[in-house]
């Protein structure tokens, strides 16, 4: 699943292509996708892209006032063409849920020919979702507000104007909360999801169970450092990279998520997993939970 860093990476890269640059067309291929109905598509056709926003892990972008919002989802992703395909979009069950086409790419007539690509001078993107369950949503608003999800996120955590008192409130606000589903409430900080937030505790040295509102004032502020830390320092590394580099770059650099059985980096124990129906964490059992398993069902406690 795409999370905060690689959003934003894929924000500032459409950025720089596309600001701008016209909309030739959008080409919807999974109608289940589209979320809204009061502005079709086509209200995009000939607008000029005037800015690329994030909102959580939401893309926006800004073509002539009327917004193209999209959320990629736990298996959702953004290819990049140099060369807009010359091959028609057509709903399917396919992989492909949207193609935006837009001119002003720098290309050439031979370079098209040799890619099977459209009229020279057009660069596109596409949206794809991999399985069976589909959740990538797009929506055409004329405000941002008009998305459901937008309204309903919290603070952005790296935000400059969030402090570390605001982060104290959020946590005296859900005592009664894990800290593993606090961090990847999107209405509580908007952009955590599962992989950094297992990278955030692990960072801390906080058990995934642990109760917001029994954090020292010493472990709330660890734990705020940790979550500004380990976001910015994978925004870093994302930054500059283009799209189809992103998924291996966030892989390569995640220390416990994705880790089971593998050695902690800080101390060599086993990473161990929690699985649940759709999802699992991962975590250190010595530098988190005093060397004690976590049970591995989904209302999960420490072992006695």
């Amino acid at each position: 699943m795409p999370e905060m860093p690689e959003v934003e990476a894929l924000r500032a890269f459409l950025a720089a292509n596309l600001v701008g640059r016209t909309v030739v067309r959008a080409d919807l291929a999974a109608f289940s996708a589209l979320k809204t109905f009061a502005l079709p598509l086509s209200a995009l056709h000939g607008g000029e892209v005037a800015e690329v926003a994030r909102r959580g892990k939401y893309l926006c972008l800004d073509v002539d006032g009327t917004w193209l919002v999209f959320h990629l989802a736990r298996a959702g992703w953004l290819t990049w063409h140099d060369v807009a395909p010359a091959t028609p979009v057509r709903p399917g069950k396919g992989p492909l849920a949207l193609r935006v086409t837009f001119e002003g790419a720098p290309s050439d007539e031979e370079a098209a020919r040799l890619h099977g690509a459209g009229p020279a001078g057009q660069v596109a993107f596409s949206l794809t979702e991999a399985g069976t369950t589909k959740h990538l949503a797009v929506y055409v608003v004329a405000g941002l507000g008009e998305v459901p999800g937008i309204g309903r996120l919290g603070p952005d955590p790296i935000a400059a104007g969030f402090t570390r008192a605001d982060f104290a409130a959020v946590l005296a606000g859900h005592a009664r909360t894990q800290l593993k589903g606090l961090l990847r409430d999107q209405a509580v900080f908007a952009g955590i999801g599962n992989a950094y937030s297992d990278e955030i505790l692990h960072a801390a040295r906080l058990s995934p169970f642990k109760l917001a509102g029994s954090l020292t004032e010493a472990e709330a502020g660890v734990l705020f450092d940790a979550v500004r830390g380990e976001l910015s320092a994978a925004i870093e590394r994302a930054a500059g990279r283009r799209p189809a580099e992103l998924k291996d770059a966030k892989r390569t650099h995640l220390r416990v998520h994705g880790g089971k059985g593998g050695p902690c980096p800080v101390c060599g124990t086993p990473i161990a997993e929690v699985s649940f129906a759709d999802s699992f964490l991962n975590y250190c059992p010595r530098c988190q939970t005093g060397g004690k398993l976590l049970a591995d069902r989904r209302m999960s406690r420490l072992l006695k």
